[in-house]
């Protein structure tokens, strides 16, 4: 995207834009200058750093050790077959057991991963998506257990099946029902969690996956869009969850790129929710995200390098207002993050909030002619790519026709031909290489761990009331051969500790399975 863009940018490249227009004030519409009108003097980003392997007791003491650290927010990753519907005993499952996020296949797993922590006093971002309304649903029950009242749980379930399907492939069933599951969410949580938000849209995996910035925005506002006239369709008024929209963007490290990216991305969605959607109430124009730096920008080589690549995307994350960061470990090319690692990750979020004296500045890089001129540059490139894909269909059509994922496929293959002809330089890869790597420690998963997963799961249905679970899973059939709301059904199936895996299994009697 900056190729054609000149180095030096002066007044001119300005001229033809309103600054009142297409700036205005922090914390007022279009929301370029950030959602909140002190930003960071006001309140920090929340930092939420992403954990989870093994089993809940393991990731139980990860979320521990991260809170005495002083993250003030957990983020759960799930292994494989959590994502993919199946339970740990599965056949399906073996070899991914723990391996790249928490095993949870019961409502006692649940239970057991947050042991020791107030639902209702932290905020919980739960990165799951095919079977999200069954762990919202864990949720839901492990609060009326617990004695708290459900309406209390404040967190984000990612809940975003359209970008799986582009961009990770961890999908279940086909594309329209997986879209009823993610609106039946949504109009659940209008109605009884006030303080959750019901999805998390996100650019992150699309990113991942090769596409550039403005791909990143336009195909997840496109996704975005998709899901908003979904839930118009089914009554839902769209100040009733226009506020409760959140998103998820990667940081790679072109640091003026995505400062601009985010800020275009504010005034985006503030003008789709407000001239297209006719959203009255302001907060519906708010575009609130949580960032992330991007693994796929971290290298195996010279590991300790990719402290400082993590810097500059947290930086560009925080000087671009993100509401919530999780920062990589250096050593995520390797393994998963060891205590060490997770600890550094953490610390380069505390220093810039408390050393760097970025948070004392409100759009510290606004006015910047270079800023200014990029993030008109990138709104400008979205808009494009959004009018092609809504003159083809929209996002599901596009999905479907593979038009998304041929651009997503052109773009990762530009971007490494770049790397291969030393066009780009990535250090320690194709330019300043060592011979010798330095050792670091890596944290491995136990071998054990499926083993104990299959007798935890065999004692746990020994001792459940196996006609309770029948008549749940009968219940849930039976409403999703018809237009009901599944999320009650699904409420009362974990209560009646039916396992993930089963639920999902009576759901694809009806849907069936996507194929690919």
């Amino acid at each position: 995207m900056t190729d054609d863009i000149q180095g030096l940018f002066t007044p001119e490249n300005l001229q033809r834009f309103n600054d009142k227009k297409h700036l205005g004030r922090p914390g007022e519409y279009p929301f370029t200058r950030g959602v909140y009108p002190t930003m960071y003097r006001g309140r920090l980003w929340t930092m939420r750093q992403y954990s989870g392997f093994g089993d809940a007791a393991q990731t139980n003491r990860r979320f521990q050790y991260l809170l005495k650290l002083g993250q003030t927010g957990l983020s759960v990753a799930f292994d494989l077959p959590t994502q993919l519907g199946y339970d740990s005993d599965h056949p399906a499952s073996a070899g991914e057991v723990g391996r790249v996020g928490v095993a949870i296949s019961t409502l006692d797993d649940l239970d057991e991963l947050f042991q020791d922590i107030p639902l209702d006093g932290v905020s919980t971002s739960m990165t799951i998506n095919a079977t999200a309304p069954v762990l919202l649903a864990m949720m839901v029950g492990l609060a009326k257990e617990r004695g708290i009242d459900p309406a209390k749980l404040r967190g984000t379930i990612q809940n975003d099946i359209l970008k799986e399907y582009l961009a990770r492939g961890n999908y279940i069933f086909p594309v329209v029902p997986s879209i009823r599951l993610t609106i039946d969410t949504w109009a659940y949580c209008v109605q009884e969690l006030p303080k959750w938000n019901m999805v998390s849209i996100s650019g992150y995996h699309i990113r991942e996956a090769g596409a550039t910035a403005v791909q990143e925005l336009a195909f997840t506002f496109s996704n975005a869009v998709c899901y908003v006239e979904s839930a118009l369709m089914r009554g839902i008024d769209v100040d009733a969850f226009a506020p409760r929209i959140s998103f998820f963007f990667g940081v790679h490290n072109d640091l003026l790129e995505e400062v601009a990216k985010f800020r275009a991305a504010r005034r985006l969605w503030a003008r789709l929710m407000k001239e297209r959607f006719k959203a009255k109430n302001p907060k519906s124009w708010m575009m609130r995200f949580h960032s992330q730096t991007c693994g796929s920008t971290l290298t195996a080589q010279q590991p300790e390098n990719n402290i400082v690549r993590v810097t500059i995307q947290a930086l560009a994350a925080v000087l671009g207002g993100t509401q919530s960061l999780h920062t990589n470990s250096y050593d995520e090319a390797l393994a998963l993050p060891s205590e060490k690692s997770s600890t550094i990750a953490l610390r380069t979020q505390q220093i810039i909030a408390h050393e760097s004296g970025l948070k004392n500045g409100i759009d510290p890089l606004g006015g910047s002619y270079t800023v200014e001129s990029m993030t008109n540059r990138i709104e400008a490139d979205v808009l494009e790519m959004m009018d092609k894909i809504d003159s083809q269909g929209g996002a599901v059509a596009c999905l479907e026709s593979g038009f998304i994922q041929k651009n997503i496929e052109e773009s990762a293959y530009q971007q490494q031909k770049t790397i291969e002809s030393r066009e780009k330089i990535v250090v320690g890869v194709n330019d300043f290489k060592m011979e010798d790597t330095p050792r670091i420690d890596l944290l491995r998963v136990s071998p054990d761990l499926e083993a104990k997963r299959k007798e935890t799961l065999r004692v746990f249905r020994s001792k459940r009331d196996s006609s309770r679970v029948n008549d749940t899973l009968n219940a849930l059939h039976d409403a999703a051969r018809g237009e009901d709301n599944l999320m009650p059904f699904v409420i009362d199936a974990v209560e009646a500790r039916a396992t993930l895996g089963e639920i999902c299994d009576t759901l694809k009697k009806v849907f069936g399975t996507h194929d690919g």
